[in-house]
């Protein structure tokens, strides 16, 4: 995949000693792109999956943008907490850092993440509520237009959301909405 150069200020995070956990709620579940020691269900709190952040580049253009999922406030949200060796956390923040902040549409962060095994402090990703890549609560037919007709650098729109709900689906996850759209989505001719 060829991605652009970076156009993103690069996070201010001290990233925490030993091993660095990262959290995924979207592609990162299915494609992390990484190398881990471990994989396993969490949780984050005081955050929500959603389909709010307008993609430029990896699911659409700036002239037709795509939709893609970011942690929005408020709720919880469950996804797969990875684990990385110490010796390679700044290869792999390097590569999530180029990879999610192609623009500044995220804000890379550090949060607690509630595993069954304890809490532990991960690197993730939420939506930028300030940028103008932020595009908050669509409704699900404007959102299935806007899905089933973008297309970016690493694929068709419509595939991301698919495979988001295979994914969630696989976890035992049910979100009625990303489903819902979805389903519009793919009963249409494309």
């Amino acid at each position: 995949m060829n991605i652009p150069a970076p156009n993103y200020t690069i996070p201010n995070l001290v990233l925490p000693p030993g091993d660095l956990w990262v959290f995924g709620y979207g592609s990162i579940m299915w494609r992390p792109g990484f190398e881990h020691e471990e994989c396993c269900p969490g949780r984050v709190f005081s955050y929500h999956r959603s389909l709010c952040v307008w993609s430029w580049v990896h699911r659409g253009t700036r002239a037709r943008p795509g939709l893609v999922l970011g942690l929005d406030a408020g709720g919880s949200c469950q996804g797969m907490a990875y684990r990385i060796a110490a010796d390679q956390k700044a290869e792999v923040a390097d590569y999530l850092y180029s990879r999610e902040l192609v623009t500044d549409g995220y804000q890379a962060l550090l949060h607690h993440v509630h595993l069954a095994t304890g809490v532990v402090t991960a690197l993730t990703f939420r939506a930028n509520r300030g940028h103008p890549q932020y595009a908050g609560r669509l409704d699900h037919r404007h959102a299935a237009d806007v899905v089933g007709s973008a297309r970016g650098l690493s694929g068709a729109n419509p595939e991301y959301l698919d495979s988001a709900v295979r994914q969630l689906q696989a976890m035992g996850i049910t979100d009625g909405r990303l489903h819902k759209i979805n389903a519009m989505v793919q009963g249409r001719p494309r």
